[in-house]
Parts: structure tokens; sequence; C-alpha cells
């Protein structure tokens, strides 16, 4: 009786998944870790994300700052970016990051695991043209990664930037508000870094 009732409960609670939503992957559906406050963007933002990436995305070099369960890092994997960093602290989910680029063969991604912060601290080796902030909402992390960020970006860089509605931050007045909206209680920005003066 209780091994019964521990398998129905194992299948009234499923493991948690993410469904590739776009590109060579589409439909394809990946384990991600059980983490508490792990919050990976949802289907309908990721599609008008990558709507508004399209033209830029093919050949891109990627960063995602906060992989998390890895959604938008493996989005642009599948769509066609030229190469993929992800960046997550937590250990299960970084184990679980890098299950999925095993699956999905990301010859062409690479997982940080590691602080953020500390990363934007470092020289960087590379710069990107598309970078995804998309820190937990409680952490607050939005501005320090916007102080940090600079040397990373590419000429014509694009970043996006994910948060509650009700959070503060500043970019630099060379970044040109390119995209904006909101869903429920969630903000989202595409930002164009131009030549600073």
């Amino acid at each position: 009786m209780a091994n019964s009732r521990a398998r129905a409960n194992k299948s009234a609670n499923p493991p948690p998944r993410l469904r590739i939503i776009g590109g060579r992957h589409r439909g394809r559906k990946l384990p991600i870790a059980d983490v508490p406050g792990l919050r990976p963007t949802g289907d309908r933002i990721r599609e008008t994300l990558f709507n508004w990436l399209a033209p830029h995305l093919p050949g891109a070099r990627v960063l995602d700052l906060f992989a998390g369960s890895g959604a938008l890092g493996l989005e642009a994997v599948s769509r066609g970016a030229g190469e993929v960093v992800l960046c997550e602290l937590d250990s299960r989910a970084a184990e679980h990051i890098a299950q999925a680029l095993t699956l999905l063969q990301a010859a062409n991604a690479r997982l940080q695991q590691g602080d953020a912060l500390a990363l934007l601290r470092r020289a960087p080796h590379q710069s990107f043209e598309i970078v995804f902030i998309d820190p937990p909402f409680a952490a607050g992390l939005w501005q320090a990664c916007i102080d940090l960020l600079e040397p990373w970006l590419a000429p014509g860089a694009l970043v996006y930037i994910e948060s509650d509605t009700e959070a503060v931050y500043r970019v630099p007045e060379h970044w040109r508000s390119h995209r904006d909206k909101r869903t429920g209680r969630v903000h989202y920005c595409l930002y164009r870094v131009e030549t600073a003066e």
C-alpha cells in the first residue's frame, strides 16, 4: 500500500520540464532542477523575446547571466546562436543545464558555473552581441549587472532585462529602449547599446 501511494504521489508531481519552443530543437522537453525560487521564463514571453531577436540571433555570441533552468540560453542554442555561454550559481540547476547541453549535442554552448557578478568583474576574453539579465527577482541584482556589463558588450549589442514590475534600475544613456512589454507582474525590455559618446 505504501509503495502504491508513493508511486501515485510521484505521478501526481512529475519532475519539472522545459520545452524548447522554436528552432531546430523545437518541441524538445528537457528536465530542469527542482530548485526553490527557480522561475523559467514563460513560453509566451520567450516567444515574444525571440521574435524580437530573430534578425540578430543567427551566429551571435550570447551570454545568459542567470541561466537557472536554461530557458533563454537553450532557446538561443536551438534558434541558431553562434556561441552561448550560460552562467549559473546553483549546482543542481547547473547540473541540469549541463545534461541538457549534452542531450542537445550543443557543441557551440558552454556552462560557466559560478556567480554572475564575479564573472562580470573579470576582464572579458570576448564580447557578446546578446546578453540576458534575468536574475532571481528577490535578489535585486539588475543594477549591479548593468553597472559591470559594458566591457562585455560588442558594438550594437542587445541586452534583455526581465524583472518584476516594481523593480527599479537605471541603464546608461547610450542604451536605447528597443522593445518593452509587461505581462502580469513581469516587465521585460530589450535595449540596443549604441556607441558611448
